[in-house]
């Protein structure tokens, strides 16, 4: 089973909401990005500040095989597939959960 990965948050100034985020929940820049924060303990969800994406979770998969799978298993529990223009490569499936809520399931082997 695919597990939260990261949370992608829209935000207008990453420097600003990395300055809060970092204090706010005790994440730390991951290798120097202030756009990724990560747990100082290193367990936890990635958040990924962006000023394009819209906010939205991604669950990530281990592989390509589970991906697959877990894709099928949530579609089988209301998600949706969503008419998306994928970059060639891409390592990401976006579903739509019951209430429209876009999210990704990504194969964290092709990152």
């Amino acid at each position: 089973m695919a597990n939260i990965g990261s949370i992608v948050m829209n935000v207008s100034d990453i420097r600003r909401a990395s300055e809060f985020w970092s204090r706010a929940l005790g994440y730390v820049p991951r290798n120097g990005h202030d756009a990724v924060l990560m747990p100082s303990s290193g367990d936890g969800p990635l958040l990924w500040l962006d000023e394009e994406d819209r906010t939205h979770i991604e669950l990530w998969a281990v592989d390509a095989e589970e991906q697959r799978a877990e894709v099928e298993r949530l579609v089988s529990l209301g998600a949706k597939r969503v008419d998306w223009s994928y970059p060639d490569g891409a390592n990401f499936v976006v579903l739509a959960d019951t209430e429209g809520n876009l999210f990704c399931v990504i194969n964290a082997e092709g990152s």
